[in-house]
Order: C-alpha cells, then structure tokens, then sequence
C-alpha cells in the first residue's frame, strides 16, 4: 500500500487544476502511467499527482521504481534536485527548493548543529562539509554562495509563514504573493505567536510617502538626529548582506 507523506509533496510545486486535468486525460488515454512512481519505504518521493489520478481510475495500470534513502532528509535532498530540473518553475519556487535541498543536505550528512546530535566526527567537520555542499550547489545551480544561503533563509520563511497561516506557501511559491526575501526570512526568526501578524503584514503593500518639494526644489534633509532616533527607524533584523542579497537577486534575474 502506497503512502503520501505531507512533508515529501509540500516540496512538490503544485499542479494549477488544467495541468490536472490535461494529465488526467493523457493518463486516461494511454490506459497506463508510462513512468514509474519512485518510492521509499512505500512513501511516494515522485509522482504525487500521478498518484492521486489512480485513486480517480483505479483500473490504471502502473509501477513502482523503489530507491534507496539513508534517511528523510536525503529524501527531500532528491526531491529538490530533481524538481529543479524541470521546467516551468517561478523564481520563488527555484529558490525554495534550492533551499530545502540546501539544509536537507546538510542536516542528513551533518545532523542539525542546535540539536547536539552531530552525525559528523566533529563540529569543524559539520562546518567544511556545509561550505562544500554550498559551493556545489552554487555550481549546480549557475548562482552564487551567498544566494544558496539566503535560499535557505527564505525557504525557511516560507514554512514558517504556512504553519502560521496555511496556504501561503502556494501564493507565495506562485508568485501570486510578491514578497521580499528579508522580509520572509524574519517571519521563521519571530516568535511563534508573532507569525500570523507578520504574514498578515506581506498582504498589506506599503504606502510611500512623498517627500515635499518647495519651489521645485526637494526640501533638505533634517540634520542633528539624536542616535536614538536613529536607532528606533533602524531595522533591528538587519542584516550588512541584504543589500549584496539583493543586487545578486536583480543580476540572477537579468541572467535567467
């Protein structure tokens, strides 16, 4: 008996409801699903949707292709990596699966660092093991060191922000929901109870508020601000990469 895990499709970019529907005919027509399911354990790790079109049509024939996992996370690992060989991704979905592969990779070779369960000889081992992969996946994936880690930090934002508030990881992951990488990645950072607050605060645009000009004339800039008024317009979450973040951000578009 095949298994869904939820953990395994969340990393799945989901169909629209035509790419379903235009599936569901050619399966249909063809009377068989021409590519195995891949499996683990009786989990399916690829062919969610394929999957949940033989519930509809039991009389399809199909197979399985079981693979070999040392754990959960080198399962999401594959999943990522082979997701983000297909085409027809946005950008958003690019970058958090490139940040779920990023931290599965790490966690399934290296354990997680705060938990103290270290599967690696020692820390500095952890440490060289995870620029490596960074590098790699750098290499991969035709980007930059610092944008792999800033893809974990959004990936990360991005969960956060569906557990407070279900189903923002589809508009944020569509591109429905534009949102800026800084802001995501402070939601998983906050509180728990903070959270729906903060999603709430990306459906919400900002309103610029125009400078005044006198004569045609852009007024001066008020000088002697106090350094706790300074401090108190700073953003505590600030971070000296965001704006380098945010210039590979623009580049990789240009590129892309």
């Amino acid at each position: 008996m095949l298994r869904i895990d939820p953990e395994f499709e969340s990393q799945i970019p989901p169909l629209v409801e035509d790419e379903f529907r235009q599936l569901e005919e050619n399966i249909v027509n063809d009377g068989v699903i021409i590519n195995p399911l891949i499996v683990w354990n009786g989990i399916i790790v690829d062919g969610h949707n394929r999957y949940r079109i033989l519930q509809l049509h039991p009389e399809i024939s199909y197979t399985t292709h079981e693979k070999d996992f040392p754990d959960r996370y080198a399962v999401i690992a594959w999943i990522c990596k082979n997701q983000l060989g297909r085409r027809n991704l946005t950008e958003e979905q690019k970058k958090y699966l490139l940040g779920r592969q990023y931290k599965a990779e790490k966690a399934t070779h290296g354990g997680d660092r705060k938990s103290g369960n270290l599967k690696s000889s020692g820390q500095n081992d952890h440490l060289i093991f995870n620029e490596n992969t960074r590098q790699r996946l750098a290499k991969e994936n035709n980007v930059s060191e610092s944008y792999v880690r800033r893809a974990e930090y959004f990936a990360d934002g991005v969960d956060a922000a569906d557990e407070a508030v279900p189903g923002i990881r589809k508009e944020i992951l569509s591109g429905k929901l534009k949102v800026k990488d800084k802001d995501i990645a402070v939601i998983a950072k906050a509180p728990p109870a903070e959270r729906s607050a903060l999603v709430e605060q990306l459906r919400s645009p900002k309103i610029q508020v125009a400078q005044p000009v006198i004569m045609g004339e852009p007024k001066e800039p008020e000088e002697n601000h106090s350094v706790s008024q300074q401090t108190e317009c700073a953003d505590p979450d600030f971070d000296p990469d965001d704006i380098l973040f945010e210039l590979e951000d623009a580049l990789h578009s240009l590129i892309v």
